[in-house]
């Protein structure tokens, strides 16, 4: 078992708060001594209550499921002798309301695209596999009730 952490901060810095005309702007702090400007959507929140230039929980929740695929497929791939030259994903996660009449994160689509090099190129189905088994064990994609589809670009 091991367990991961994430220090996050927000101060008032005098705002009156209870207007809710507060800043939503706050820090993501990582145990490697990175620190990630983060801040409520400007979907959901108009700036400049919101900071557009900074992560939203919602974009690392895509960016999250996108990156463990990430490296499920590269891990899969090497152990399949495919080598990897590039990968891009220009993930969309969609906010919806649920079943429950909640807002949540009803579906990230991942949209792979792969480029290979050397001798040993996948075919489209070998591709196909590497892709479905690295959704299987994606950790993240494991954990959440959200629909998680995959949709590999054919490069």
């Amino acid at each position: 078992m091991a367990e991961y952490r994430a220090v996050v901060e927000w101060n008032r810095d005098g705002a009156t708060f209870t207007d809710n005309r507060y800043s939503r702007g706050h820090r993501w702090l990582f145990d490697g001594g990175i620190e990630v400007p983060a801040s409520a959507s400007p979907h959901l929140v108009p700036p400049p209550l919101s900071v557009a230039a900074a992560v939203d929980p919602e974009e690392a929740f895509v960016a999250s499921l996108s990156s463990c695929h990430l490296l499920w497929f590269l891990a899969i791939a090497a152990r399949r002798g495919f080598i990897v030259e590039s990968y891009r994903d220009d993930a969309v996660g969609t906010l919806a309301r649920n079943a429950s009449g909640k807002l949540a994160m009803t579906r990230v689509t991942l949209r792979p695209d792969a480029r290979f090099s050397g001798a040993k190129r996948p075919t489209t189905d070998e591709m196909l596999a590497v892709h479905h088994e690295a959704h299987e064990q994606c950790f993240i994609a494991n954990s959440v009730r959200t629909d998680v589809r995959c949709e590999p670009v054919a490069g």
